[in-house]
């Protein structure tokens, strides 16, 4: 089992968040990323969006080595299943060539109808206004990303692969956000090996059996080749 963060897709040229420099440095969570803060200023959160959602479909923004490494992996790899689990909101695991992959945090290229439940592939921007593909409701589309105070998803599936997994590997996260943050105790409960691939210690380090340090383009195929047995 991978479980992947912003720091993967930090060399895509996408933000990280909780980096120095990172979006919640720039913003506010409680005024983007929160139910509370949709119902208080729709438009704002819309707009917040809206940009992010640009920025991932600018044509610079690629799959860079670490995500296509990862999709070699499930691809190749001979010992049972390969699940990636990912708290990032892009579509760079899937444009890679991923495929057995969950989403727990949300996607950013779809909107979520309040009014009907379904989902819906959006590239362009979302308004107060904008009308549901489905049930034609209008102003009932919010991003489909989890935000602060609501629950990841997928949690029930994602521990059942935890408790089998025989391997677990955490790639480019800060070791912040529960419950991602405690996967590793999960799979280590479960007699899984754990690695940490990281740019550097993230704030659970001392949890992993063994870490590697540097950058996700270098690190990750590496990794990938010597499990795969060609390096």
């Amino acid at each position: 089992m991978i479980l992947t963060g912003a720091g993967i897709s930090k060399e895509s040229g996408l933000s990280t968040f909780r980096d120095p420099d990172g979006i919640w440095a720039q913003v506010r969570i409680e005024d983007v990323a929160t139910p509370q803060a949709f119902v208080r200023d729709e438009a704002r959160v819309h707009a917040f969006y809206n940009a992010r959602r640009k920025a991932l479909l600018d044509p610079s923004v690629a799959p860079n080595d670490a995500h296509v490494a990862l999709a070699i992996l499930e691809s190749n790899w001979q010992g049972g299943e390969v699940t990636l689990v990912t708290q990032n909101v892009d579509d760079l695991h899937e444009r890679a060539g991923s495929r057995n992959i969950v989403h727990i945090h949300g996607e950013l290229l779809k909107a979520r109808c309040m009014a009907c439940g379904i989902l819906a592939d959006i590239r362009s921007d979302m308004t107060p206004t904008s009308r549901c593909p489905a049930c034609d409701g209008r102003g009932s589309l919010r991003p489909h990303v989890v935000w602060f105070g609501e629950e990841p998803l997928a949690m029930e599936e994602v521990h059942a692969k935890l408790s089998a997994c025989a391997l677990f590997v955490s790639i480019g996260t800060s070791g912040n956000v529960y419950p991602a943050a405690g996967f590793v105790e999960v799979a280590q409960a479960a007699g899984a090996r754990t690695v940490e691939l990281n740019l550097e210690p993230s704030a659970g380090a001392s949890s992993f059996d063994e870490a590697r340090y540097g950058l996700a383009t270098e690190i990750v195929p590496l990794f990938v080749a010597q499990l795969l047995g060609v390096a």
